[in-house]
């Protein structure tokens, strides 16, 4: 197949990658010996207008803007014309949803194009931002996805937010995991390990600095590692500086870390923790329960596969004192090893070998 997919974020962006794209290259790489894949990218200062990264073909199109906001405007603009040009040219196309780019793709019909959807946020916009620009956000979200005829969900709770057309051609396919996290050997250190991007109201990372410092009361001896980058690092240094000394002293910011960094601070971890408002199917959850540790999670919806495998515990989402008190039952509990192989157990079946499999039977049914 030649295969056209928009991904909003790539390898080297400026404005940083995550989740979305994280997925996109670990499925890629493993089908790119066997079909022709060009992945259609926003652009970025500095961006080159074409080439190969990671093995695979890179287009930009869009603003080489520093705003965000007129970047994704930019990109959605440039990639729908893309699309409606050039579109005959492949067997399929793949949309990357984000409800910040109005590409109205729903329409176009010259070729079978499919939806990917990574999570919901909902009213959660009206926390983050002001009314008038999260109103257009939540708008586009709640009608965009059900008006497109094939629609792939990270997770079975994502899928559930969405009101779909009986007709809608809709599938599940997970995040996955590198099978060699499998065998890895869990250690165990003195240490509470957050690791994602630092996106202070979408991961709650202000609510896990106030759980962390009635936490530290308690179990002084146990530190907190922050890792990972993102634009809220101001904004979260600012914050940071607002905890008392004493339980600043206990707090670790490791920055980005690379993938043998990120497994090291897996492995050693007491447990890890993923305070999030809102989230997709959590690839560092995956990898923890890969790395058979214990996790705490939020109660939503999307974070719930935790819970239930056996893994992890879940405390009131946005509520500081239910986390700090879950954190401590933890700490406290001779279970963790338990639950940690609890999880590598369950989440075995979701090596990204698979994840791609299922995904390409998916694109070749349509």
């Amino acid at each position: 197949m030649k295969i056209l997919h928009l991904l909003y974020e790539s390898s080297g962006d400026y404005f940083g990658i995550g989740g979305v794209g994280r997925r996109a290259y670990e499925i890629y790489t493993r089908l790119k010996g066997h079909h022709d894949i060009t992945l259609l990218c926003r652009s970025y200062p500095h961006a080159p207008k074409e080439g190969e990264i990671e093995g695979l073909r890179h287009v930009f199109v869009g603003l080489r803007s520093e705003s965000l906001l007129r970047a994704l405007l930019g990109y959605a603009w440039h990639a729908s014309l893309f699309v409606r040009r050039h579109g005959h040219d492949y067997d399929i196309i793949v949309e990357e949803f984000s409800p910040a780019l109005p590409t109205f793709l729903d329409s176009y019909r010259d070729r079978p194009l499919a939806l990917q959807v990574q999570g919901y946020t909902g009213r959660q916009y009206f926390d983050k931002y002001r009314a008038l620009y999260a109103a257009p956000l939540y708008i586009m979200e709640r009608y965009r996805v059900p008006a497109y005829s094939n629609v792939i969900f990270v997770s079975e709770a994502a899928k559930a937010r969405y009101n779909l057309r009986g007709s809608c051609n809709a599938t599940v396919i997970s995040n996955g995991i590198s099978k060699e996290l499998l065998e890895v050997k869990p250690g165990c250190s003195d240490y509470i390990l957050y690791l994602g991007r630092i996106d202070i109201h979408h991961k709650g990372l202000d609510v896990l600095l106030d759980a962390y410092a009635r936490f530290c009361k308690v179990f002084p001896e146990v530190r907190l590692i922050i890792a990972g980058s993102g634009r809220d690092m101001d904004k979260f240094n600012a914050l940071l500086g607002t905890v008392p000394q004493a339980v600043r002293r206990n707090i670790h910011c490791a920055g980005w870390v690379d993938t043998q960094g990120k497994t090291a601070l897996l492995r050693d971890a007491l447990f890890v923790v993923a305070p999030s408002r809102y989230e997709t199917q959590n690839i560092v959850i995956l990898e923890a329960l890969a790395c058979a540790k214990a996790v705490v999670v939020s109660d939503i919806p999307e974070l719930r596969y935790a819970v239930d495998c056996g893994a992890g515990l879940s405390f009131r989402s946005e509520d500081a004192t239910s986390l700090a008190t879950i954190m401590a039952q933890l700490a406290s509990q001779d279970r963790i090893e338990e639950m940690g192989a609890k999880g590598r157990l369950w989440v075995s079946d979701y090596t990204w070998d698979k994840v791609s499999l299922n995904y390409e039977r998916y694109l070749m049914s349509l």
